[in-house]
């Protein structure tokens, strides 16, 4: 390859180029994320800059290992592709038919291909057509069992010319969204189920900083149920960074409720204490919102009677990400963000053990209020605060 042409890798970004005042904001939010991910990988030869549209990160001593950096950085939220590149200062066509050559032959392989050219810099001779009709047909002479497509092609080619000039391709989807934490803080009601997880990822993918708050019952449930639940933590800060886990002591609450509420209502009231939890919680940690696994119609203290009688109980805005899908969209989700295998570990939650076998699926808020109020009176005000002042958090 040409000595002036060394090997980099584009970072595009999606829909924070629409963003207009809040821009420069979201592209700092990845670019800082970019270099936190990989700050261990070298002791200061390796930039990350920002380009119209993109992020270019480039070794100033030689070629990028590529296969080193995509790893660390595949996962950042805000970002849509991640493409390997080629940059050099020629200026010349030659120059540009070399590196094509070698740069995008390996990655023929008898497909079909077009050559895609932006020319920004206008002093360069040729049009950005006329740079890609050149560079194409001497692909086609010199790369066997090769085929340009125009219209459908199984491979497009880069070329970019500016300052510089760049070669690449869309090798790698990103995972889009908006930067973790640029849309503030939530309290995740993280369990040892499918749901919550895939909540709290789609809750981050939209910029939301995760506290994951974990109710625990000893002894009904086993310390393995918590080792599930910290597991499914680590799973997520492949997309967050680390994030602590606020364990709960829940079983005070669950056997007051027990003992003082019908058993078909239960679930209604379990699930109201554990709101009132979060949100002392989200009031401490400064948070903006509660994020739960609620689909609408999952099981019965998921309808909309259910959710619409335990809302009152949460201080904040409760986001359910999941509300509108079904099952199989959500195991989906679970299994490319390797959170499913976890979830499925036969260790049951606290709320699975204590779920009557046939809830109240359409109870009556104003009811489900009234009697709250009494438990309150009656000592579950005080166990509340206890539960919430006593959890531990860890790492």
């Amino acid at each position: 390859m040409d000595t002036q042409a060394k090997r980099i890798m584009l970072v595009k970004y999606g829909e924070v180029a629409l963003r207009q005042g809040n821009r420069a904001f979201y592209e700092k939010q990845i670019m800082d994320d970019i270099r936190r991910r990989i700050k261990d990988l070298h002791t200061g030869n390796i930039k990350v800059i920002r380009e119209q549209g993109r992020f270019l990160i480039e070794d100033i001593n030689g070629d990028l290992d590529n296969e080193l950096i995509l790893p660390r950085i595949q996962t950042i939220f805000g970002a849509i592709a991640f493409c390997d590149g080629i940059k050099t200062v020629a200026r010349t066509m030659e120059a540009f038919k070399s590196i094509a050559l070698n740069f995008f032959a390996p990655r023929l392989q008898g497909t079909s291909f077009k050559v895609h050219t932006k020319r920004a810099d206008k002093r360069f001779p040729l049009t950005s057509n006329e740079i890609s009709a050149d560079l194409g047909e001497y692909l086609l002479e010199n790369i066997p069992d090769s085929r340009v497509d125009l219209h459908n092609p199984h491979t497009v080619f880069r070329v970019e010319i500016r300052n510089n000039a760049y070669f690449y391709v869309d090798a790698v989807a990103g995972e889009g969204g908006l930067p973790y934490g640029s849309a503030g803080k939530g309290v995740l009601l993280l369990s040892g189920g499918i749901d919550s997880p895939v909540a709290g990822y789609l809750a981050a993918r939209r910029g939301v900083g995760l506290i994951p708050v974990y109710f625990h019952s000893p002894p009904y449930v086993s310390e393995r149920v918590t080792d599930k639940v910290n597991d499914l933590r680590r799973a997520l800060t492949a997309y967050t960074g680390e994030i602590p886990l606020h364990t709960i002591p829940f079983t005070d609450v669950q056997l007051f409720l027990q003992e003082n509420v019908p058993v078909e209502k239960l679930t209604i009231f379990l699930k109201r204490a554990m709101l009132y939890i979060a949100s002392a919680i989200a009031a401490r940690e400064k948070a903006h919102c509660l994020i739960t696994g609620d689909a609408v119609g999952q099981v019965a203290s998921q309808t909309l009677h259910s959710i619409a009688a335990v809302n009152s109980a949460a201080a904040l805005p409760i986001l359910r990400p999941l509300t509108a899908m079904d099952k199989h969209q959500i195991i989906e989700i679970a299994r490319r963000i390797q959170t499913f295998d976890i979830s499925i570990r036969p260790f049951e939650d606290c709320c699975t053990l204590f779920v009557a076998k046939h809830p109240e699926n359409k109870p009556n808020t104003q009811v489900i209020e009234r009697m709250e109020a009494r438990l309150m009176e009656m000592g579950l005000r005080d166990l509340l605060g206890k539960a919430t002042s006593t959890g531990d958090i860890a790492k």
